[in-house]
């Protein structure tokens, strides 16, 4: 069977991190949801994204297509009733279709010639940038059941300090001495290749993914994730980072989400809770505007290759797209958008020229190349964005 994950009706609501990739590459718990669905269904899959994704991100369609919301967290149950669709069934939860099976081009279907199931189970949907942090927690747990069952974890070194030890799991090249590790309240995955430098205290649940690095001495809290080959430090509180970025130094990050090939300067801060306490208002893509998102908790929402310099305040619930250089004192506004160059004192338009010379170092320094379908990604969203610069 082909499988075919599609971006659905909730892609504009989370952009920034989708002006860059399909939904499916958005990083939740320890894996992808892409990831999370080849695991489960033992296959690879394609992709139905935006037009100028398609390049990077191509859909392969077959005689026998199933398709699925990628913004739905696969579990056994949705999986096998997935496995069992016919031609023309679908699966909806709360009207909203969660997969189906067609023969075919995706511009045909039509709904009302297919049978419908409800799944009535729970499952975990990422239809807004916030679920990405708030509901990471569940989704880590969900993983870290996936991808160690039936498997042994490397054996923990005497020098750590641990609580919970059989909610840890280590993987091969892991090193980790003089650590402090409680999973007692949730678990702690520590993937292939990392480091986690002595004098780090670290709070479940937590995943350290492949060839990542947590600097001394920093402090984390739960539910964290520290995605493949990005470096912290400082003190960090239920926040994802996607891959490649780096919040290197001290400073806190709480509540925040940051996409790939983002650095935060020496001593940035994000506040993730308003001194009134009141409901955060979010830079909203779809709407174009500021709206409440139901939580006192909200932190900073960076989108790709996006970096801010020394000592930077971000505000409770700043919106920053891609490509952005912030830097100054002060707090630049909630909402700065993709390719501005500045900070409080006001920004300009941080030309692609510049912007993907800075790409192309940075991603080489990682042994990455910065290649013709990234630029064209980019140009697309420096054009796309132009209208919420202020030139």
């Amino acid at each position: 069977m082909n499988y075919i994950l599609f971006d659905g009706p909730s892609r504009n609501n989370l952009l920034p991190f989708t002006f860059t990739r399909p939904v499916a590459d958005i990083r939740v718990g320890i894996l992808t949801i892409r990831e999370k669905w080849e695991t489960f269904l033992k296959t690879t899959t394609t992709t139905i994204t935006e037009d100028y994704l398609s390049d990077k991100y191509p859909m392969i369609e077959m005689e026998e297509n199933v398709m699925i919301n990628a913004s739905c967290l696969p579990n056994l149950e949705l999986v096998e009733m997935i496995k069992g669709l016919k031609e023309n069934q679908a699966i909806f939860k709360d009207e909203a279709i969660i997969a189906f099976f067609a023969k075919e081009a995706q511009d045909d279907i039509d709904f009302d010639r297919f049978e419908t199931f409800e799944f009535r189970e729970s499952i975990i949907k990422i239809e807004n940038t916030w679920d990405i942090f708030s509901k990471n927690g569940e989704a880590i747990q969900e993983d870290f059941n996936l991808i160690t069952k039936d498997r042994i974890s490397q054996p923990i070194p005497s020098s750590n300090n641990i609580i919970a030890p059989e909610n840890i799991f280590i993987e091969e090249g892991a090193t980790l001495e003089f650590v402090t590790l409680n999973a007692s309240t949730g678990p702690i995955y520590i993937g292939e290749n990392t480091e986690i430098m002595e004098g780090t205290t670290i709070r479940g649940s937590f995943a350290l993914c492949e060839h990542a690095v947590v600097k001394m001495a920093a402090k984390i809290y739960g539910p964290t994730t520290v995605g493949p080959y990005s470096k912290v430090g400082g003190e960090i509180k239920n926040s994802v980072l996607f891959a490649n970025s780096n919040k290197g130094h001290e400073g806190y990050l709480g509540n925040s989400v940051l996409g790939e090939w983002c650095n935060m300067g020496a001593d940035t801060n994000t506040s993730n809770l308003k001194n009134n306490y009141a409901e955060v208002r979010l830079w909203n893509y779809e709407t174009e505007g500021f709206a409440k998102i139901g939580s006192q908790f909200c932190g900073l929402m960076m989108g790709d290759h996006s970096k801010c310099g020394i000592n930077t305040m971000f505000n409770t619930g700043t919106v920053v797209g891609v490509s952005a250089n912030i830097f100054g004192s002060g707090f630049p506004r909630n909402f700065v958008p993709s390719f501005s160059w500045g900070g409080n004192s006001g920004f300009t338009t941080y030309l692609t020229k510049k912007a993907f010379e800075v790409a192309d170092v940075v991603m080489s320094r990682r042994k990455e190349e910065f290649t013709k379908q990234d630029r064209a990604i980019l140009e697309y969203v420096f054009e796309e964005t132009k209208r919420y610069r202020r030139e």
